[in-house]
């Protein structure tokens, strides 16, 4: 069954339904769970499960948290979150709720459901975490027999009921690290407005997923750039600017030009703008999108090189983070770059030794081809300062491997020129679900590492083992000078942007919440931290 035909819709408030027809997962932490009566869950339950077997259900899963128990055979579950979380978790628990929902075991209907049980303050990152549970992507051709037409897959529909939990902000020290929150995050209800942002960036996180998904031989940087204009189409705003090929290179942008002229589609800076009349401040979120990367002639080894499909994750989530954003109608202008290229080996390859001059001016000495995003995102950095005029820049790509291993699978790793964007980062990761930590910011003791005798720079280290991702980020900031005058920041989510074989969408719900009090969404602004946090 593919999962491309299915809906996953959010709603407050619980409907009834009969889990032989409609199947049910109820899921929350333990306390909350608790504190639900018979009468608030019995329309999602019965004829088929007394309340008898509904309290059997909860003592079940009171004693083992982090357990799912069937109430009625393959169409009723009940399963409660993990009750402890260390302070470098999301406090929604989000990534064990996304492993309970993969893993609950029903029948495939027409309509299915989810009843969500969170506080308000945990409900975005918790809605975020089901909506990637249900990936778009999907080439299997069903159980047709050999020969015959493949079966278009049944179109179904995933209904998220959410209810909130009271909320008395009783263990405050274990949501250490998210900082004050805002008083709307503590009550009951859900407005028609809130319900929005959320659905907003749950298609966003999914979108972000299915490019990153999509095999390059079909979402090359063509196809990129055909979601990109629908995407525009579909906000009402003009179309992007394209910069593309030759005039790549005829403009100065030799970083993003060398990595993809190799490659049978040529590579192309893409930019989405939403302005404001009268506004000066503008951000930039700029995204590495190598559609595929095969190492280019310092290829990749056999094994490394598989799932390289998905190196376009940051500009997937960059897209998909403008979408929700611009829906949630901003307060400043806000810019998505996409830095678009194949990294292919053919005659036209970039060889190790070429010099490239990126669109900085600086020149850079290739001793690595498979170092190739840090060029392709100095160009895109440069271009949203010089061009688009932005005071504020992100970067986010599946930048280095080196990632997971500084931390972790869960954590993109973050580097800053700006401590309060960098404390903010964090705080807003453990709001959002997608979780970030932050590196090392010490150009003073990292940028030797470029040192080049015939070169500005190099483009990869020398020493391997010291601080590779910091250094990594501090490669694409010299593009723009340590001077510097505005806030840059740099997202490397190599790690996190998968789970298995699959993307996840990492960065939609991270950048939304981030820069939520950059909008006029009510719960977009409360979940974005505070300065002071």
């Amino acid at each position: 069954m593919s999962s491309s035909a299915v809906s996953v819709k959010f709603r407050w408030g619980l409907s009834a339904s009969d889990p032989e027809e409609q199947p049910t997962l109820i899921v929350g932490q333990v306390a909350h769970l608790n504190a639900l009566t018979w009468h608030d869950v019995r329309g999602k339950l019965e004829p088929r499960v007394t309340e008898e077997a509904w309290k059997r259900g909860l003592s079940c899963v009171s004693t083992s948290p982090g357990e799912c128990v069937e109430l009625w055979p393959r169409g009723a579950g009940l399963a409660s979150l993990p009750a402890r979380r260390s302070r470098h978790a999301a406090p929604s628990r989000s990534h064990a709720l996304a492993k309970l929902v993969r893993s609950w075991h029903r029948t495939q209907r027409e309509h299915e459901y989810i009843v969500l049980i969170c506080r308000k303050r945990d409900v975005y990152a918790s809605a975020m975490a089901i909506a990637r549970c249900y990936p778009q992507y999907n080439a299997r051709s069903g159980p047709a027999l050999l020969g015959a037409a493949a079966d278009t897959p049944q179109a179904r529909t995933v209904y998220v009921e959410i209810q909130l939990a009271s909320d008395d902000q009783r263990g405050e020290l274990e949501d250490e690290g998210v900082g004050p929150l805002d008083p709307s995050l503590l009550d009951s209800t859900l407005s028609t407005e809130e319900l929005a942002a959320i659905q907003a960036a749950a298609d966003s996180t999914r979108l972000a997923a299915k490019i990153a998904d999509t095999p390059c031989n079909i979402m090359n940087v063509d196809k990129f750039i055909e979601e990109a204009c629908r995407v525009a189409k579909e906000l009402d705003l003009p179309e992007p600017t394209i910069i593309r090929g030759e005039e790549l290179k005829a403009r100065g942008m030799g970083g993003l030009y060398g990595v993809g002229r190799a490659a049978n589609c040529p590579p192309a800076l893409v930019a989405l703008s939403y302005n404001v009349p009268g506004v000066d401040k503008s951000v930039a979120w700029v995204g590495k999108g190598i559609v595929y990367d095969t190492g280019g002639l310092s290829i990749k080894a056999r094994t490394s090189m598989v799932g390289m499909k998905g190196d376009c994750a940051g500009a997937a989530a960059v897209l998909g983070a403008f979408a929700a954003a611009v829906r949630a109608a901003p307060t400043v202008n806000l810019h998505a770059v996409l830095c678009l290229a194949e990294n292919a080996v053919g005659p036209h390859a970039t060889r190790p030794d070429d010099i490239h001059q990126l669109y900085s001016g600086r020149t850079v000495e290739i001793n690595n081809t498979d170092a190739e995003g840090r060029l392709v995102l100095s160009d895109g950095v440069v271009y949203a300062h010089r061009d688009l005029k932005a005071d504020t820049i992100v970067d986010v790509a599946t930048l280095t491997g080196a990632q997971g291993t500084a931390t972790g699978k869960y954590h993109a790793a973050i580097v800053s020129n700006n401590s309060s964007i960098e404390r903010r980062c964090v705080a807003a990761g453990l709001r959002a679900g997608d979780l970030a930590h932050a590196l090392p910011f010490a150009p003073e003791l990292h940028f030797t590492e470029f040192s080049s005798c015939v070169a500005d720079m190099k483009n990869s280290v020398a020493d391997r083992s010291n601080a590779q991702p910091s250094c990594a980020g501090l490669f694409i900031l010299a593009h723009l000078g340590f001077d510097f005058p505005g806030t840059w920041l740099h997202v490397d989510m190599a790690s996190p942007a998968h789970e298995g074989e699959r993307a996840t969408g990492y960065g939609v719900a991270l950048l939304t919440v981030l820069f939520g009090s950059l909008t006029q969404n009510k719960l977009l602004k409360a979940l974005c931290p505070p300065e002071s946090s």
